[in-house]
């Protein structure tokens, strides 16, 4: 398997050898969300094999996988200093057989960064690509805060890009009003967010409704 990686996509090209022939058997390619074009190159690396093998689940069980790549992608999945994502994945990638080897000049190689070329796009293009992804990938946080004589609390909804929803219900042990329970509910929202590892929140309240970015 030969690993590509640019700005804006990674790729990756399954080939197998026959008769001393190296034949392109599958490709992927993955085009970067805006967090994660932030990565460093190891990690666009990392995230280009991962990628691969989620995708092609069925070969990485069934063979030994020679990965061929000029970046120490072994010595940093097994560095106990990673970071959270490339310990997650290193673990991932723990089940199958991957062997690293030196990358050499071939055909196959020219196949991945084609697939990352074609996939790149220009500045400007890039730009309005990123803009877009940003309204698409936003997390959203509801909240909502009340106040009557039996005490204050607040109601979160977190929902994630991919759709998935983390809800809390809070109970204040001091007297507040409507606004100050809500703004209560904003401040306990964030920091679950934060702790999530959102990147950009959009907050739909009483009090107003705008966009945060950490």
């Amino acid at each position: 398997m030969y690993l590509s990686v640019s700005e804006a996509a990674t790729s990756s090209v399954l080939v197998r050898q026959e008769d001393g022939i190296q034949k392109p058997v599958y490709y992927t390619s993955k085009a970067l969300l805006p967090a994660e074009t932030r990565y460093s190159p190891a990690e666009k690396m990392a995230l280009a094999l991962i990628t691969a093998a989620r995708k092609l689940r069925p070969y990485f069980q069934a063979h030994r996988i020679r990965v061929y790549t000029n970046c120490p992608l072994k010595l940093i999945l097994q560095k106990p200093e990673v970071s959270g994502r490339l310990t997650k994945w290193a673990i991932e990638l723990s089940e199958f057989d991957v062997e690293y080897l030196p990358r050499t000049a071939i055909k196959a190689q020219a196949v991945a960064d084609f697939v990352a070329e074609f996939t790149e796009p220009s500045i400007e293009v890039a730009r309005m690509m990123v803009e877009q992804n940003k309204k698409i990938f936003k997390w959203q946080l509801r909240v909502d805060g009340s106040s009557n004589t039996h005490g204050s609390g607040a109601g979160i909804v977190l929902t994630t890009p991919e759709g998935d929803s983390v809800e809390c219900a809070l109970r204040f042990n001091f007297k507040a009003t409507n606004n100050q329970a809500e703004y209560e509910a904003l401040i306990a929202g964030l920091k679950i967010s934060t702790i999530l590892g959102a990147d950009e929140v959009e907050i739909s309240a009483t009090l107003k409704l705008l966009s945060i970015r950490y």
